[in-house]
Order: structure tokens, then sequence, then C-alpha cells
């Protein structure tokens, strides 16, 4: 693959204008679809398999135009002190918020308005009542004209003086973007400055990145509606699309710069950069893939086509730096500096005289070290992690409602009006959906009065077959609460099986978190196992595939410890701008095992790659863990830099998802790159020396060689050169 690799990156670099204009084409045939497409709606989302989907389907066929999915709204009304919401001054207020709603912009797209005073929705002393507001779509489909009809409902009746606030999800907004990759983009040309010295050398990977994520989203955008794919899905292609597209991109440059600096021609410098790095890239890319179409086996429709839109960027970033980046290098021309030389704007010093050694960098100062305390730094790196990951196993998943807003938020006070007027259960409302007749929801209201989590049970609604019914049941509890779910798994166990169904945003929410925790352990297993086959296969070992994945589980279990402490327990919670502990996002640790797993892998292959290649080479075991540090670590920390820079940037959102997922993939990152591949994978493989290395001669004879390494490259070339020379041995003489 290698030698294969090896004439890609030639003939792009020497080709540079067809091939940089094949790109450009095709990121304008994919703008030009994305301009041409209709605007992506939120996408369906149904969970498989559960009692709660199972639920909105019968209401689909029993209840038809009910749109039991659609977005809801609760305008909340606190009447001023010493007044009553029907009162003769506040009522007429609150009539003209309902018929504002029905004649209002967006009365297409609202399937009810129900007057507090019809529905008895006054709290029992008379100062707070809701309009309930049912929609035929869901909140993402909600035009902006209907949102704007709702606030503004609000805005009027607070300029009276009434205290109103609205909650439910006909607020949610599609996800905006911009800000924070801005952010993220600033950040890493100021690190890829640093790193290479060279403005042009910094600018080449963001500029193919780019490029690259330009014709992923652009092809998303187009695709969308057409395969459902709905508009979050280019949140998460964005976000993998741009880190993994700088990552492949600077190790390619660093490559060709460590080339050009031995003397190599610039085409022949491109040439082996792709054939060695680029062969890296492809395996790197690889187990991106594999984590993120591993996301099908959760079997969400949602999750599967984000993993599978997001793996289709990632796939496009490698063609991106297999040859766009030579191509690019070839437009560059000198003014990519080779390795090695030092840069008058960073104050660099000079290099040594000639006869005295060169002073080793920052790298090899480190592995060194390592090298001479291997047991101590690995003790130091496991217990350290061990101890962050503790909170880890009193980890408690659900998904967040309104109560885990921001407090300024008018969601949130929403919540705490019905929270001190009705009870904290009438924010979350459960549906009971029965498949029967009249006799059987009579039977079914009452045995749900007994129970203890019960604030209150509605009359069983029929549809106009006779054969279903719907009972609203209001719980004592808040929605995300621990009795809240015991409450539905008490109606669900004491139901008659396949006749009585709970759904609603409560228990679809409850569902849904269960299916995610029962989805991570086959998640893990097959993400893992399918990495350790490949990074077999790349290392040619079972040991270092098998360290690869032990050290990811360590660092994904400490970053999931440290999400605990500060968003479930609160523990420097305000440093973090944590206004309200609960349950950690149900989806974020199966999204950021998926997305760490994929960058940890990259530092895991580029990192020990470049090991591997100095082992085979001939170098002792020691001294191939410091070349690799020499010439791969200041590039990894690069990498590893960026990536927590922009995942840091999601921090400072209002919402807390987004802050949850913020933290924990840059602490994830963090503990990956610096704890695992820069600390405790060198000091394992100081300890197992050669056996690091071994693999039975059986397995030897049935795997394909793959030569990451580019040992048939140098074959090839006629390249005799193998590193381990007397300057190279005087080089590394202690270690």
């Amino acid at each position: 693959m290698a030698t294969f690799l090896y004439r890609l990156g030639r003939g792009a670099f020497r080709r540079r204008r067809f091939v940089a204009l094949v790109w450009v084409a095709l990121l304008f045939v994919a703008g030009f679809g994305a301009a041409s497409a209709s605007a992506p709606t939120s996408g369906s989302f149904s969970i498989p398999g559960t009692e709660a989907q199972r639920a909105f389907d019968l209401l689909d066929q029993r209840f038809p135009g009910m749109a039991a999915d659609g977005a809801t709204a609760r305008i909340v009304i606190k009447a001023p002190a010493g007044e009553k919401v029907d009162s003769e001054a506040v009522k007429p207020q609150v009539e003209k918020i309902v018929s504002e709603l029905k004649d209002g912009p967006g009365k297409d797209q609202i399937s009810s308005v129900t007057s507090p005073y019809e529905a008895k929705a006054v709290s029992q002393d008379g100062s707070t009542a809701y309009v309930s507001v049912k929609y035929k779509v869901s909140g993402m489909e909600l035009t902006d004209a209907t949102r704007e009809a709702l606030t503004e409902s609000a805005t009027a009746a607070k300029a009276d003086g009434l205290n109103v606030q609205i909650g439910g999800d006909a607020l949610q907004a599609a996800p905006e973007t911009g800000s924070g990759e801005i952010i993220g983009i600033a950040i890493a040309a100021i690190v890829l400055v640093i790193t290479f010295g060279s403005l042009i050398a910094a600018g080449l990977p963001l500029l193919t990145a780019l490029i690259g994520v330009g014709i992923g989203i652009s092809s998303i955008t187009a695709l969308a509606n057409v395969l459902d794919l709905g508009s979050t899905t280019s949140t998460l292609a964005m976000m993998i699309g741009l880190a993994v597209g700088i990552d492949y991109a600077l190790f390619i440059v660093s490559r060709y710069r460590v080339e050009l600096a031995e003397g190599r021609e610039r085409d022949e410098a491109a040439g082996r950069a792709v054939g060695t790095a680029g062969s890296a890239v492809v395996f790197a890319g690889l187990t991106v893939v594999i984590a993120l179409v591993g996301l099908a086996v959760v079997n969400i429709p949602m999750l599967s086509k984000m993993g599978f839109a997001a793996a289709g960027t990632v796939v496009i970033a490698v063609f991106v730096a297999l040859t766009l980046v030579p191509a690019m290098l070839g437009f560059a021309g000198k003014k990519v500096l080779p390795a090695g030389t030092k840069s008058r704007f960073l104050g660099k010093t000079k290099p040594a005289a000639e006869g005295a050694e060169a002073k080793p960098n920052g790298g090899t100062r480190w592995a060194r070290f390592i090298l001479r305390r291997p047991v101590m730094v690995l003790l130091a790196g496991v217990i350290g992690l061990g101890i962050v990951a503790i909170p880890a196993s009193k980890l408690e998943m659900g998904l967040p409602d309104d109560g885990a807003q921001p407090v300024s938020t008018t969601q949130r006070q929403a919540y705490d009006l019905l929270s001190e007027g009705f009870g904290p259960g009438f924010n979350g409302p459960l549906m009971v959906v029965v498949d029967g007749d009249k006799a059987l929801a009579d039977a079914t209201v009452e045995r749900i009065k007994g129970l203890d989590g019960v604030a209150a049970v509605m009359p069983a609604t029929q549809n106009e077959a006779k054969d279903a019914a719907v009972i609203s049941v209001i719980p004592k509890d808040r929605p995300s609460s621990v009795q809240t779910e015991d409450l539905v798994h008490e109606i669900r166990e004491g139901s008659d099986s396949g006749k009585v169904f709970v759904t609603g945003a409560t228990a679809m929410n409850i569902d849904f978190s269960q299916k995610m925790n029962d989805a991570l352990l086959p998640y893990l297993a097959l993400v893992v196992g399918l990495a350790f086959l490949l990074l077999m296969l790349v290392f040619r070992s079972i040991l270092v595939p098998l360290k690869a994945a032990l050290g990811f589980l360590l660092s994904v279990v400490a970053a999931l410890g440290a999400v605990v402490a500060v968003f479930q327990w609160g523990w420097l919670g305000s440093l973090f701008g944590v206004e309200q502990t609960g349950p950690i996002m149900s989806m974020m640790p199966i999204f950021m095992v998926g997305v760490v797993f994929g960058l940890a892998m990259d530092y895991e292959v580029f990192l020990v790659t470049r090991m591997r290649e100095a082992y085979v080479h001939g170098e002792r075991p020691g001294q191939a863990v410091v070349t690799g540090f020499q010439y791969s670590a200041r590039v990894v920390v690069a990498a590893a830099v960026i990536m927590i820079a922009v995942f840091s940037g999601f921090m400072g959102a209002s919402d807390q998802m987004v802050k949850m997922i913020g933290f924990a993939l840059a602490i994830a990152v963090f503990f990956d790159a610096f704890v695992v591949r820069m600390t405790i994978v060198p000091a394992v493989l100081a300890l197992l020396g050669h056996k690091a290395w071994w693999l039975p001669k059986w397995l030897d004879r049935i795997l394909p060689n793959v030569d990451v390494e580019g040992e048939s490259l140098r074959k090839h070339l006629g390249d005799s050169s193998d590193g381990s020379g007397p300057d190279k041995d005087r080089e590394l003489a202690n270690v």
C-alpha cells in the first residue's frame, strides 16, 4: 500500500493543477446542490422496539390527525401579587393570548390551543394558570413566524403586568453553527503557526480541511431531505470532519518537511510523505469510520444516519489528505520550511556549530525521561486516571428537561412556575394509551389512581371507533427524577401486556436513555474489537493494539468520572457555568466514545507507526520510542491542543447539554492524548521491549502485509538507509 500511496502523492504533486481543479469542481457541485435543495428539517425521530414508540404508532392509527409527536408549548401565567388569574382584571388578558395564537401568523401549524379556564388548568390558590398549545409538527420544523407569534403573545401580556413564561419544546430551535467553529479555526491557526513556524505551512492544513468539510457539509445539506438526515446531522459531520481534516493534513505536511530536510527533491518528498504518513492516515481514518458507522448498533435511525454522514465526511478528509494536500504543497514551493529550519518569528536558537551535538527537541527529552523511569511514570498515569474515574461508578443517565436550563431562560422560569403552582409532575405528564374498549380504559384509570407516585389521573378520552383511549397521568415528581422513572415502570409492569402502553415526552426520554445504556457495551465491544484487528494489521503485533484499546478505555472512564463530578455532583460547577446538576445526558457517553475513540486512534497510529517504522528499520526498542517522539510528538501535541480548544469553545454555550458535551470531549482528548498516548504508551513500550512487536509466526503468515512503515517502498526506491548509522547511535547513546 505504501508504494501505491507514494505514486498517488507524487502524481498529485506533479499534476497539481488538475487535482486542484477537480476538488474545486467537487466543491462547486456540492455547493450548488446545497443551495438548490430545500432547507433541511429536524428529520424524523423514532426509537424502534420501545413501548413509547409502539404507543406513538398506535396513536397514529387510532387517532388520525392527533399529531402525537408534534411540538407542545405551555404559556404559564402568574397573576400579580394579591390578584388571581380568573379575576376580571387578568382573565381578559389570558383570553387575549389564546385568541392571538388561534388567529396569529402561525395558526396553520397549530393543532389546538386550550384555554386554562376550559381545561381547568388553574392552580388551587388561583395565582397561576397555563395555556396549552399543540402543534402539528416537531419543534425543529416550526417556522420562525410561528415561534415569533408564540413569544409575542407572551411579550404583550408582560407589558400589562403579568408574569408570563413559555415552556415546552416549541421553542426548541435547530442548533446554530458558526461562532464556535470560527473560534476553533482561529485557535487552530495559532497552534499551527507555532508548530511549523511558517504561515504557508500552517495555512495548508486549514485550507484543505475547510475544502473537505465544505464538500461534506454541502453534500449532506443537498441530500438532507431525500435521505431524511435532519439539521443536526451536519453539526456532528462538521465537528468530526474539521478535526480529522486538520489532523491528517498536519501529519502529511510535517512528514513532507522531514523529507525535505533529508535532501529529497520536492516531488520525491511529497511522494514519500504520502507513502509513509499517508498510510497512517488511511488506517487512522478507518478507525474513525468504524467508530461512527458503529453507531448503527444502537438501532436508532437518527443516530445511524448521523454516524454514516459523519463517516462520509471523514472519508472525504482522507482523500483530501492523500491528493489535495500534496498538490497544494506543489503550489507552495519552497515557502514550506523544512523540518529543523528555524523561524525568526519564533526566535528559535541557531543550529549547532559543526561537530557539536544538536540540542534534542522536547519530544526527545520527554521520551528519554520516560524510558529512564517507566514504572514510576506508568503507575502515576494509571493511578491518576483511576482516581479521576471513581465518580463514574455513580453515573446516572437521563435526558435533561427544562429544569436543567439556565435560570435566566423562559423555559426554566416556566418550569419553576408550574412546579410552584401545580407540582413538579405537571412539567412531564405521562400519556397512557389503551388498546381496548371503555371498560379496559376505566379499569386502567382506577388502577393507576392507586399508585403512590401519581398526583392526578385524567378521565380516559376515547377515539371515534371506541376501540382505543388516551389517559393523562400527572406524576408527583419532576420528569427526570428516579421516582417518575419508577412510576413509568410500575404502570407498565401492572398493565395488560400488549394492551396498555405508556408514552409521552417523559416516557420517551426514559426509553431512549435505557436503549442508549443497553447499547453502550455492545458498541464498545464492536468498535474496540474491529479497531484491535485493524491495529494488529498496522503494527503486526498483539500487545500494541491491546495496549491501545485498554488505554482508550481508561481515558474514557476517567472522562466520564470528571463529567459526573462536575455536572452530576456539582464539583467546580461554578467554574464551568453549571447552574443545575442532574443526570448525565444519556446520549453523551456513547457519543463521546465514538468521537474520542476515533481521535485517540489517530494519535495512536501516528505516534506508534513512527516507532514501528524505526524499529523495522533496525533501531532498538528504546531508540524506536525516542525516534517516534522526536518526529511525531510535536504534531500530536498540536493536533490535541487544537481539538481541546475547539471542544472547549462549546463550554461557553448557555445550553446545559452543549456545555456537557464540550467539557466531556475536551477532557477526554486531554486525558487520552497527554496522559495515555504521550505518557503511558511509551512507558509500556519501554517495559515490553522487543515483546511489544511480537506476533506469532502462524498469525504473521495469515495477516496481509499492509506495510504502513514503508519497508516495501524503501526497497522499491532502492533506499538502503535504515536510520541506524553511527550518528543516530551517538544521538541515542543514553537510551
